[in-house]
């Protein structure tokens, strides 16, 4: 008993080492945080910032993390009303055939989309992730091509998929740490309601066939969901290949963060990996959002219709520390054309607001034009004119 405290004691002490000397001086992105899995990368989700990573353009196998993108298109076909939650699902012949992780599905079972998405973020069935993919876009290879379109809009360099669940074990189906963290990213920024479904620990569904209802329990395959308080989701995978892989996601004080593992040696150090790459990013990140991104005034227009035209921020600015520093220092800088001359289109940039910490530049965010604001042509002026002798 006195060796293991020893051990957390030296283990805790060392971590809190690392920690305090990051503060106010950033560690570079791949010290050695004595991971066991070969390839990790750590991942702050609302600015994309990579806070940690180890060989994370290494490409190898993903398993059941594949099913990311799957889901991602899922809610992205959802999203565009092309499918809904309530949609009947038919299970084909090939979607009950796939082995590996599945919830049994039988040929000509019907669910509702609803609990597919269920069966595939919970239980990572293989046969639901299929009967999703048909049903969205008719057939699995038409979905796998979708997916690898999806992979190259978000630049996912490193990756090509030839299924929709990751059981294709091939030396062509692969990805990297760090695709799978954009990947993961884009899923749960622009969905975040899939932590609906990657939260859930178990929950019966009830397969209805030719044999009657019977009652089916899923449970998550992500055990970091009782392991670590803040978990949000997202999704393991594992074959005897590509060995053991995750992505987790956590949010704690209003910071998301996304840990990638892959090709741990085995289940209990993918989750271990994690929780080390969480507790760290948790430790060193602090977030600055612009809370003051008022209504900026309208500028003035030469030689258009009108004499002037509405300016606005394209997003909200924020912006990761890891280096300690106080963000109460921030400033901000807003930066616009000199001349604003007709013909002007909506959405063109009109200048930026420019970010400082301590005087040097953390970024920048785009003002944009909100109005189209055409060309003046002579009956134009002669119709201000006229309007000018009215008043």
């Amino acid at each position: 008993m006195k060796k293991i405290i020893a051990i957390f004691l030296s283990f805790h002490v060392g971590f809190m080492v690392l920690v305090t000397s990051v503060q106010g001086s950033e560690l570079p992105k791949d010290f050695d945080m004595g991971l066991a899995a070969p390839s990790a990368i750590l991942m702050e989700a609302s600015t994309g910032t990579v806070i940690y990573e180890k060989d994370a353009d290494l490409p190898l196998k993903p398993a059941s993390i594949t099913k990311i993108m799957t889901l991602l298109l899922t809610f992205e076909a959802l999203e565009k009303g092309q499918v809904h939650l309530d949609d009947q699902v038919v299970t084909s012949a090939y979607a009950k055939s796939m082995g590996g992780s599945q919830v049994f599905l039988e040929e000509g079972e019907i669910q509702t989309l609803d609990t597919l998405i269920k069966c595939v973020a919970v239980a990572s069935g293989n046969d639901a992730a299929v009967a999703v993919a048909e049903h969205i876009a008719g057939s699995e290879e038409a979905f796998v091509q979708m997916m690898n379109e999806k992979a190259a809009a978000l630049n996912m360099t490193a990756t090509h998929f030839e299924d929709c669940c990751g059981l294709t074990d091939s030396d062509t189906h692969i990805t990297s740490a760090r695709d799978v963290a954009i990947m993961s990213r884009e899923l749960i920024t622009r969905y975040p309601q899939v932590y609906q479904y990657t939260q859930i620990w178990m929950e019966d569904i009830v397969h209805n066939t030719a044999r009657g209802s019977t009652p089916f329990t899923l449970s998550s395959t992500n055990k970091l969901l009782k392991q670590y308080p803040y978990t949000t989701g997202l999704k393991t995978g594992s074959t005897s290949s590509a060995k053991y892989c995750l992505s987790a996601t956590a949010n704690k004080d209003g910071i998301d963060l996304i840990a990638v593992v892959m090709a741990a040696p085995d289940h209990k150090v993918r989750f271990e990996d994690a929780m080390k790459l969480l507790q760290y990013g948790f430790s060193v990140s602090k977030i600055y959002t612009d809370a003051k991104m008022d209504d900026l005034s309208p500028v003035q227009v030469t030689g258009g219709i009108e004499s002037q035209v509405g300016v606005a921020y394209e997003h909200q600015f924020s912006f990761l520390d890891t280096a300690g520093r106080d963000l109460n220092r921030v400033t901000k800088e807003i930066r616009l054309y000199e001349e604003h001359t007709a013909p002007i289109a909506a959405g063109d940039v009109a200048g930026e607001a420019v970010y400082f910490l301590d005087g040097s530049l953390v970024g920048s965010v785009n003002i944009l034009y909100q109005n189209d604001v055409r060309e003046a042509r002579y009956k134009d002026y002669l119709k201000m004119i006229w309007k000018i002798f009215l008043i």
